[in-house]
Parts: structure tokens; sequence; C-alpha cells
């Protein structure tokens, strides 16, 4: 258990030690600095809301069910999953939600595609438009899928009836401004999200639950078929949200449209993925010890199908009662619910900004919306699990990208580009390592994956360190210029 509240305390203490760094040394946040909720006002998507309203908007638009289903799935292969949680929430995953989020801010609100495309290029930006979109459309349907499923099997009514029901609640969401629906019920879910954390918390504590310690006898854990699936780089696809996650830079701009001033960036954007770091660690932990250690936590889930909800169900019925099994319920069924609506409302944003359209008119809101459902239905007619096994490794792709795209705009305002570079040449490391040797990648050999993920790795660290001292070339002759 020492591992564990030491990993607690270090995810806790980064956010007035590091995030404080980055507000005060690296962005230099200042509150007196015109927002877009201001300037931009328009009651629909940009206008100024509490702190404390856009904290837990911020949390479950990045959350839904990553940071237990995740962490549960990770837990897995031990005590390492700590590791990665606490290190990959406080120096990448923060580190990308709390940058984008300023970046967006101080670029009147602009779209992650836009950001990217501002900063690495027009082609870097028309391919960024067009597969950032799909992504989150393909995780708005998937999270229409997934709830519809569970809830058939509660209620007994069709699955297919349940997604039309998501699915009308989702083009609501996604069309009313952004206070009516989500300012008003996501805050009461946020709010849950962290109360079962920490109900999960207290039973760890109180009924004396053995947690695992880290060692460099548990670092190496094989459990769950190291020939197709071995720690590295598994982990750190399995394990997204409560680490890093490419979708939360998607999300982060739809807040940057409604904080009052800079100084809010760093407990909204930052502190969020702080506490879903903290979410994911408590799951892990007593994903581990509930089943009285790593080897049970292995055999339960294979008697179960590798089904993380039935864990999630299993560990609050049995630990917290009628009230673990409401909030089970709404783990299982409303984090990825809403979701998937803030995917798609922020799908309806990218496209408003790529095509230069206001959305204050609703006309203009139904001509984006309208093609936008109809491919998001289209694509919940595919199997869930082909759709789910590619979106994990395309999301931490985005986080690559994102975080290549920060080290150019810190590079550009000579800041500590290394900041986000050296983390930016991890997870291009690990999304190209995994694809060339996972079962739906190209499924090569381990070492030869490897190394073609360092060669591809060093090549684009390369590159783009080449364009960005060409950017800063073209800066200081007055060719481009950069606000």
């Amino acid at each position: 258990m020492i591992s564990f509240f030491i990993c607690l305390t270090l995810l806790v203490g980064s956010y007035f030690t590091y995030a404080v760094y980055l507000d005060k040394k690296v962005f230099v946040a200042d509150s007196s600095k015109s927002v877009p909720s201001i300037n931009k006002k328009d009651d629909v998507d940009f206008l100024p809301m509490p702190m404390w309203k856009t904290f837990l908007i911020q949390l479950l638009n990045i959350a839904g069910l990553g940071p237990i289903f995740g962490a549960i799935m990770g837990a897995m292969y031990g005590p390492v999953a700590f590791i990665w949680i606490t290190c990959g929430c406080i120096f990448i995953g923060a580190v990308q939600d709390y940058a984008s989020g300023m970046i967006s801010l101080r670029e009147g609100g602009m779209s992650f595609p836009e950001i990217v495309g501002k900063y690495m290029g027009p082609l870097v930006k028309h391919i960024m438009r067009f597969s950032t979109i799909f992504l989150i459309v393909l995780v708005g349907a998937v999270f229409m899928v997934g709830p519809a499923g569970i809830i058939e099997s509660i209620s007994g009514m069709p699955k297919t009836i349940w997604v039309y029901i998501i699915l009308v609640y989702y083009i609501l969401a996604t069309m009313l401004p952004i206070d009516k629906i989500i300012g008003q019920i996501y805050p009461i879910f946020g709010a849950a999200l962290i109360f079962m954390a920490f109900g999960i918390l207290y039973v760890i504590t109180t009924r004396g639950y053995d947690i695992p310690e880290i060692s460099f006898a548990n670092l190496h854990n094989m459990n769950i078929r190291p020939d197709k699936f071995p720690i590295f780089p598994t982990l750190f696809i399995t394990i997204a949200c409560g680490a890093i996650s490419g979708f939360h830079a998607t999300q982060s701009p739809m807040m940057a449209r409604c904080v009052r001033n800079e100084k809010e960036g760093r407990p909204v954007f930052f502190g969020a993925m702080i506490a879903e770091g903290i979410i994911a660690l408590i799951w892990a932990a007593i994903g581990m010890a509930f089943w009285g250690g790593v080897d049970g936590l292995n055999t339960a889930m294979a008697e179960h199908g590798n089904n993380a909800a039935w864990a999630v169900n299993s560990i609050t019925n049995s630990t917290m009662g009628k009230v673990g099994a409401l909030l089970a319920l709404l783990g299982v069924v409303v984090a990825p619910i809403t979701s998937g609506d803030t995917a798609f409302r922020s799908a309806r944003l990218m496209i408003a900004d790529m095509l230069g359209m206001e959305q204050h008119s609703i006309k203009k809101r139904l001509y984006i919306c309208v093609p936008l459902f109809i491919v998001g239905f289209s694509i919940t007619l595919m199997p869930f699990d082909v759709l789910w096994r590619y979106f994990a490794w395309a999301n931490q792709v985005l986080a690559a990208i994102c975080l290549w795209t920060i080290t150019v705009y810190l590079f550009i305002k000579d800041k500590q580009y290394w900041l986000t570079f050296l983390p930016a040449m991890f997870m291009t490391f690990i999304v190209s390592f995994y694809i060339m040797f996972s079962p739906e990648g190209f499924a090569t050999d381990y070492y030869l994956a490897m190394g073609c993920g360092g060669v591809f790795t060093i090549m684009v660290s390369y590159i783009v360190f080449l364009y960005m001292k060409r950017v800063k070339s073209r800066i200081r002759r007055g060719i481009v210029t950069f606000n």
C-alpha cells in the first residue's frame, strides 16, 4: 500500500508544483488578458461559466469509462500500472491537456485540428481535420453502442431502441447552448464520478485490502498473454485516460470557450487531468486488491471474458452495497454517454471552424449536425470490438501529434519546448512499436517491431526539429508571423 500512497501523493503534489511552474514560467498565465468567453460570447458555445462548473465538465468530458475500465485492464499487469498512471499523468497527460487548453484559449477558442494546422502546416491541418473528426465521431458511436448494450441487459428492451434514445439525447446536447444540458447535468455526474472513486479509496484504506507494492520482481508481470500483449508497449495503449489520451486535446478547446480568465486554466485543464489520474490510480489499486492480488484479478477477468464492466459491478456491489450498485450503473452507462455527446459537440465545432460557419444560428448548427449524426449512426452498425481496438491505438497517435504541435508552439515562443519534445518522442515510439507488433497491426517479430518503432521515432523527431528551425528562421526574416 506504500507504493499506492506515494503515487497518490505525487499526483496531488504535482498540481501545486509542476502545474504552477507551467502556469507561471512557461505559459505565464495572465488573468487580465481577454478570453474567448467574453470577446466572442454568443450564448451557444462561447459563454463564461463558473470555474467549478468548467472543472467538472472538463473532467467528465475527458473521463468517460477510461480511468475505470482502462485502469482495471492495466492493473492486470500489476503495480507497474501505478508508475505509468503517475508519471504519464503528471509529465505527459496533464501537460498535454493544460497546453492544448491554454493554446486554444489564446487562439480565440480555436479547435484542435486548426491549432495543429497553424503550427504544423497546411498539409498536416487537412489530414488532422478529417482524421480527428472521424476519430471523435467514432468515440460518439462507440459510446452509443456500449451503454445501449448494458441498459438492454438490465431493462430487457432491445439495444436498437436504446441506441435511438441515446441518439436523440446526443442531438439535443450537441445542438443546444452548452449551459442548457451540459452545463446543468455534467457537474452532477462529474461530482458522482469523484464520489465513487473516493468511496473506493475509503474502502481500500479501512477494510484491510492488501495492495501489491512496486518491486523489481513484479515489474515484468506477463500474466496476460505475453506473446501478444506484453507490458511494453501494450500497457501504454491500455491505460490511456488517467495517463495520456489524445481525445482530451479535442475536448479542451470546448472549455477554453467557457473559462473566464487565463488563471482558470491550471485548475480546469491540468487539475481535471490530475483528478482523472487519481481516479485511475484508485481503480487500478482496488482491481489488484479486491481479488487478493494480480493473479487473482487475472483469473477472475479470464473467467468473465476480460469484461471490465463486470469487474466494476462486482467491486462496487460488494464494497458499497446499494449505493455501489447505483454508482456502478452511473459509471458504466452515464459516463460514456456524457463523453459521447461532447464528442459529437466538438465534432460540430471543428467542422464549423473548418468551414468558417457561425453557430449562433440554429439553422447553421443543423446543416452540420444532420450529416454528422447520419455518419455516427452508420458507424454503430459495425462490430463494437473492432471499433474499440483500433480506437485505442488511434487515440494515442492523436496524443503524439498533439504533443508535437505543442512542442512547435513552445519552440516558436522561445519556451521550454523539451517539456513536450521528450514525451512526444516517447508516445511516437509507443504507437509505432505497437502497430508493428500487435495482432491488429502488422504482427511482426517483437524486436523487429521495436527497432522499426525506434527508427520511425528518430526520423519523425529529426523532421520536426528541422521544421521548427525552418519556421523560426522564417519568423526572424519576417516571412511568417505568429501572434
